[in-house]
């Protein structure tokens, strides 16, 4: 059994057995991974980590040629974010973009990319006065990352320039010009502001894009329509969008 040790962001943990607890984690080396840490329970002192979700951690672990659930013998806490768990709001925005990540990412996909947006979007809600928009920002990036990118280049379906009114389509996942738009009763218009916004930050580095400024009614409209997009194309709505 190969042994590694790597950077740990906890996503979510299940009871196992009297005594132990199944992890999931997502890692700086490997992606997306679950272990198991027998005798946790028991013994909390055990480990260095008492694995709250979310909480940023160094592992190690024992590698499994024979099941997805590895055996992770050390866990030691690098940062908890005791500012984020202070606030409500923060916890619910916290625990939504660890959430999204285990919903978008398959088991064992290093993305080193992802990881690092994690801890940033972590480390900024510690001190933003803004948290809503450091998860706007994360989740524009994390489905770039990931793949799932919505077109907002041109039209989706017949790649002509859209020059009048957008409206965007989760059905087909991007803009639709006037011309393709009769294909989906249930699109809806985008402001140019909006389209402008994802863009610079599907573009920029993490700390230019903190310094865009968006407006309540961006914001407002990047959590509905990111909202419906995911919904559509993730066939389920992920259970912290209701605590938003």
């Amino acid at each position: 059994m190969p042994i590694h040790k790597t950077e740990a962001i906890v996503i979510k943990t299940f009871d196992f057995r009297e005594t132990s607890i199944i992890a999931e984690f997502f890692t700086r080396d490997f992606g997306r991974l679950k272990g198991i840490l027998k005798g946790i329970r028991a013994d909390r002192k055990k480990f260095g980590s008492t694995l709250e979700p979310f909480s940023y951690n160094e592992i190690v672990f024992y590698e499994s040629r024979n099941s997805e659930i590895h055996l992770v013998s050390q866990c030691d806490l690098r940062d908890n974010f005791l500012n984020v768990r202070a606030d409500l709001k923060k916890i619910h925005l916290a625990s939504f973009l660890v959430e999204l990540v285990s919903a978008l990412l398959a088991l064992e996909d290093k993305n080193e990319e992802v990881f690092n947006i994690m801890l940033s979007s972590l480390n900024d809600l510690s001190d933003s006065f803004d948290p809503e928009k450091i998860i706007n920002i994360a989740q524009i990036k994390l489905l770039r990352l990931s793949g799932f990118k919505p077109h907002f280049d041109s039209c989706v379906l017949c790649d002509n320039e859209i020059g009048g009114e957008a409206k965007f389509s989760s059905k087909f996942g991007g803009l639709l010009c006037p011309n393709c738009a009769y294909r989906d009763s249930n699109i809806h218009p985008v402001l140019k502001g909006t389209i402008a916004s994802i863009k610079h930050i599907e573009e920029s580095e993490w700390p230019d894009t903190l310094r865009l400024n968006l407006s309540s009614p961006i914001k407002s409209e990047l959590r509905n329509m990111l909202d419906r997009f995911l919904t559509f194309h993730l066939e389920k709505r992920l259970k912290t969008v209701r605590f938003l």
